[in-house]
């Protein structure tokens, strides 16, 4: 008789096997369904757009609203406070010790006229005025430029009076002017603002899939239930492909759900209020979602393997936790190192997401070339990912929960 031999169609229905086992089974976890489904794809774009939407209109009602500045010796220069309260500054009383106030946040800004303001004014020599501020203070930043602009403005009327007085062009005073030419787009603006997005996402598969992935190694080595699935008679490698069939699923779902969020919560964001414009629509999705698809499975391989060598289940959380810290480094490195993108820091895992995401983003889009890079980066660095888990799991101890 010929020996019986075990079809590809075999192979893959004792992978389906423990995929749909796996998937059932934590389908009624609720620790699992809330960090899948709830926590990170809906919460992370809920708290980011209301994130945003705060900072934005309080930043543009402080730069609108009236200003309230004391201001000391502003007896010294009457037409200059004329011109600050056109502006929307309301001067008031002075203080005694103006380091203190500001040091104390009991004011933004504090605005010294010197005594001897009139007397220089009146000689045609340049006059000194002091802003008192601490850049410390993230509040100082609007109001100081507030101030300052609108000294500079006076500065430069009076400036070019004083040369018509004198039978002289205000042009002579500026012999070289400079034409800005920005090439930024509204879109590409909102890089700016929105390059923490490659990081969020990557989060919400790292968090969509943390859970899941510690449950069916530490999880069932400390239930004591890895044990009698591995004296079935199947591969270990179908059964590590199952489990991690059903970590990359319940991951891409928390992606796919984010995404979702993100392209209907994100028209409440006032971009267009910076002149910005940020588009989060279905494109969008489709393609982030297609770059990271790669490093859903690199994750899930990362994780499985973490959680493997831990004994229990908050072992394995602690171990897997500290995992969590690599998904920052690209974002952390861009925002510290700011360089110019090479084609080949697209084939590498993280960053290469992170650059195309941005080029979403930026509404450059996602070259082929660089497409293929980051797909073909992040899958092999899964593949080997894969391969190093796929031979712990042949090994007996990790069946042993002690």
């Amino acid at each position: 008789m010929k020996p019986k031999t075990i079809t590809p169609v075999r192979r893959a229905r004792a992978v389906l096997t423990v995929f749909l086992k796996e998937v059932r089974e934590n389908l009624r976890d609720r620790r699992t369904l809330m960090s899948a489904f709830l926590t990170g794809p809906l919460l992370t774009p809920l708290m980011f757009v209301m994130l945003i939407n705060f900072t934005i209109n309080r930043e543009l009602d402080k730069a609108e609203a009236p200003l309230k500045v004391p201001v000391i010796g502003a007896e010294y220069a009457p037409n200059l406070i004329a011109a600050l309260r056109e502006g929307g500054v309301v001067p008031q009383a002075p203080v005694a010790d103006p380091e203190a106030t500001v040091r104390n946040q009991n004011a933004d800004v504090v605005l010294r006229i010197r005594a001897d303001y009139p007397k220089s004014w009146r000689a045609g020599e340049p006059v000194q005025l002091e802003l008192i501020y601490d850049s410390s203070q993230r509040d100082s930043s609007t109001p100081v430029e507030r101030v300052s602009g609108l000294v500079e403005k006076y500065a430069r009327i009076q400036g070019a009076m004083r040369l018509v007085a004198r039978g002289l062009s205000p042009a002579t005073a500026t012999p070289v002017v400079v034409a800005k030419r920005d090439q930024a787009t509204a879109q590409s603006r909102a890089v700016l603002m929105f390059n923490i997005l490659p990081y969020l996402f990557v989060l919400t598969i790292f968090i969509g899939g943390m859970y899941l992935a510690i449950d069916l190694t530490a999880g069932e080595r400390e239930r004591q239930s890895l044990e009698p699935l591995f004296a079935n008679p199947v591969a270990r490698w179908k059964i590590f492909l199952g489990k991690l069939a059903a970590i990359c699923t319940f991951s891409t779902a928390s992606l796919v759900i984010c995404l979702v969020a993100f392209a209907v919560i994100g028209r409440f964001i006032p971009a267009e209020k910076l002149g910005m414009e940020l588009e989060l629509g279905p494109a969008f999705g489709i393609r982030v979602l297609l770059l990271q698809l790669p490093l859903i499975v690199l994750l899930a391989s990362l994780q499985s393997l973490v959680a493997a060598f831990a004994k229990s289940y908050r072992e394995a959380q602690t171990y897997v936790s500290l995992l969590m810290m690599v998904p920052i480094l690209p974002s952390v490195m861009l925002m510290v190192m700011p360089f110019k993108p090479q084609d080949w820091m697209y084939a590498v895992p993280l960053l290469g997401q992170h650059l195309g995401i941005l080029d979403l983003v930026r509404g450059s889009g996602v070259s082929g070339q660089h497409l293929v890079l980051c797909l073909g980066g992040s899958l092999l660095a899964a593949i080997i990912a894969a391969g190093i888990t796929m031979q712990l799991y042949r090994s007996e101890r990790l069946a042993i929960s002690s």
